[in-house]
């Protein structure tokens, strides 16, 4: 299954090997954030109730026990010190993104996960819980019946779980409290950040916008920032001058790299991969040993005793017919995918390979192992 999946991989890559192909143009909304519009990550800490016995063991979970006590005292009712002993409450972390621009009022989708023993989530409503960002105010609040995607069986002898039964969403769970302040339209420059940082693609997108623009617009800061000024035909219309400079084509460029998880198997080859002439052999030698004892027992009423006799057989597989194979130099992604695959070789060899190849210097790439 692996060994498919890699060389699958491998001839999608090849497909879009040699010279870059019209279809490898993007829109500047593909391949930049503009800095400023970002989401904001808001998250709380909140009691569900309502669960079928499926809540935090109050014994072992001393945090859902205190607030559960807490919340009661708000409420008007006196627990301290007394014995409490249901089993259906869970503590829980609440998470949600509040997208840029959100207006008070507006709702946004939270995603509950439970914190203590809990078994599962499923029929419980969370209870008003605020969402507060990294600067500690609070953003949202949530609150509402929980979503479960899975659900957990369980029987004297056996137990079925599917999904994760201890994580739920709540669709428009939360109401915005609170705007992030932004003026858009009083910006006077503009910062794109490329989300795969490189020289030449920077340089590609600040000509595109010159070209929009006019000459002097866009300056390349670094390989990661474009800064954009603003013209004075888009003062306070920052947003139409966004809306149209993000559907401007760029082609990017990319490194020459590799990238290989060991663990799976995988391999993505990047289309400027270059090798210089090289000769490759791959053959694996395998010893197989077989233990297959066997019991010898003397005649009945005879000396002796019974014994165990070792029998062992050695198979030695040199794998015949592997050939020396070599590739040109300057080979290109889709040689070097057809080279590999002549030999026969499997992704676990094609990896030992592209390092062997490294090694020798003659490796034009980086190697990224994940």
């Amino acid at each position: 299954m692996r060994a498919g999946l890699a060389l699958v991989v491998l001839a999608i890559a090849a497909l879009w090997g040699g010279a870059a192909l019209p279809g490898a143009v993007s829109r500047i909304k593909d391949i930049a954030d503009f800095e400023g519009v970002r989401d904001n990550l808001l998250v709380g800490y909140g009691l569900v109730v309502g669960l079928n016995g499926t809540g935090d063991t109050l014994r072992n979970s001393v945090f859902t026990r205190e607030s559960l006590t807490s919340m009661l005292e708000r409420l008007g009712v006196s627990t301290r010190g007394a014995n409490l002993n249901t089993k259906n409450v869970a503590a829980v972390m609440v998470t949600a993104t509040l997208p840029p621009f959100a207006r008070q009022g507006t709702r946004i989708d939270v995603t509950v996960s439970a914190l203590g023993d809990a078994k599962s989530l499923l029929g419980g409503t969370l209870l008003v819980t605020p969402l507060v960002g990294a600067d500690g105010e609070v953003y949202a609040v949530a609150q509402g019946p929980l979503a479960v995607g899975g659900f957990q069986a369980q029987g004297e002898a056996e137990t079925v779980t599917k999904g994760v039964p201890t994580v739920a969403r709540i669709p428009a769970g939360a109401i915005v409290e609170r705007e992030v302040d932004f003026a858009l339209n009083d910006l006077r420059e503009l910062r794109l950040s490329l989300r795969n940082p490189d020289f030449t693609t920077a340089i590609r997108m600040a000509r595109a916008i010159n070209d929009k623009l006019g000459p002097g617009t866009a300056v390349v800061a670094d390989s990661a920032t474009v800064v954009l000024t603003v013209p004075a035909a888009y003062r306070g219309r920052t947003a139409v001058l966004l809306a149209e400079l993000e559907q401007l084509p760029v082609e990017p460029d990319q490194p020459a790299r590799i990238v290989i998880d060991e663990s799976s198997g995988i391999i993505v080859i990047g289309d400027k991969v270059r090798i210089s002439r090289v000769a490759i052999a791959q053959g694996n030698l395998t010893v197989r040993v077989t233990e297959t004892p066997e019991v010898s027992q003397p005649p009945p009423f005879s000396p002796g005793e019974t014994r165990e006799v070792p029998r062992t057989e050695v198979v030695v597989d040199e794998e015949p017919g592997r050939r020396l194979a070599i590739l040109e130099s300057g080979v290109t992604l889709e040689e070097l995918v057809d080279g590999l695959n002549a030999l026969g070789v499997g992704p676990r060899d094609i990896i030992a390979i592209i390092q062997a190849i490294r090694q020798a210097g003659a490796l034009q790439a980086e190697i990224e192992v994940m």
